[in-house]
């Protein structure tokens, strides 16, 4: 089988946020879509050891942060490789509160989605979260970041909890 095919699909680069009382986080994903227009839903599937999904779990709410095209990678890393158990990622970083209390980015970002979650499917290591479109907002018209030009251009790296890493 040649898994390279699956480096093939067509994915975005988020950062998926999320909020458990007080305490916020996020995490870079490929994983973001549109489920449903009548209600309007959209999905994250997050790995089940990041803290992003102990914090959407019990928050019951995410955003998502579509990046642009020209998202240095220290800042794509940041949320990508490092755990929000160690360092707060938001430290530092422009970012503005919504109407949910989840963390919305207004550096390096196209647009902005926030979801309440009305239901969740246990896929082994990972869980998608699907959500109820709460509010929605454009940032920039800059072009949004895509998986394949992250890995081609950018020469960027893939979280080994992310859905898309592949070994070798």
């Amino acid at each position: 089988m040649e898994t390279a095919a699956l480096q093939l699909m067509n994915y975005g680069v988020y950062i998926v946020t999320s909020r458990s009382g007080e305490s916020i986080n996020g995490q870079t994903a490929t994983s973001p879509f549109q489920v449903t227009s009548d209600p309007l839903q959209i999905a994250v599937v997050i790995n089940k050891n990041n803290l992003t999904h102990q914090y959407i779990s019990e928050g019951k709410v995410f955003g998502v942060c579509i990046l642009a095209k020209e998202t240095p990678l220290d800042f794509i890393f940041k949320f990508g490789f490092f755990s929000g158990r160690k360092i707060n990622k938001f430290e530092n970083l422009e970012h503005g509160t919504g109407i949910t209390g989840v963390p919305l980015l207004n550096k390096n970002t196209v647009a902005v989605l926030e979801a309440v979650v009305v239901s969740q499917a246990d896929v082994g290591t990972h869980t998608i979260f699907v959500g109820k479109l709460v509010d929605a907002k454009v940032i920039s018209g800059d072009e949004p970041l895509t998986y394949a030009y992250y890995r081609i251009k950018k020469a960027g790296l893939t979280p080994t909890t992310a859905p898309t890493y592949l070994k070798g």
